[in-house]
């Protein structure tokens, strides 16, 4: 079992920035590949970003929606990972969800995704 929660979320304006992190207890945590998803009012849940075992550049994969703003990252050390957020959007407002797989890398569907997280609010306003 991972567990896996996400402090971080709020409320900002239309070009800032927010960090979103996310604190795994429980299995070793480096040994899952990790991502981040959001679900705005009345859509479905959508794959945002994913970053595998090793933190390379190799190993991360975005949304074509927020590829260039957002960047993942995690410190297997601190059993944590991160979603840096620039040059928000009203769009970008939903609940993000971070998950967890030992499927491998490149991994898109929430389906795939064994361990969530109970997802974090981020609103942003124009």
């Amino acid at each position: 079992q991972v567990q896996l929660v996400e402090p971080g979320g709020g409320l900002v304006q239309t070009g800032d920035s927010l960090t979103l992190s996310c604190a795994a207890s429980g299995r070793t945590f480096s040994s899952y590949g990790m991502a981040w998803f959001r679900q705005a009012p009345g859509k479905e849940r959508e794959f945002v970003v994913g970053i595998g075992i090793v933190f390379n550049s190799r190993t991360q994969w975005y949304a074509d929606s927020v590829q260039g703003r957002f960047t993942i990252s995690r410190d297997n050390a601190k059993n944590t990972m991160y979603l840096q957020m620039n040059s928000l959007k009203p769009e970008d407002t939903a609940v993000y969800y971070c998950a967890a797989t030992g499927k491998g890398v490149g991994r898109r569907r929430e389906e795939d995704y064994e361990y969530w997280g109970q997802g974090t609010q981020v609103t942003v306003s124009s």
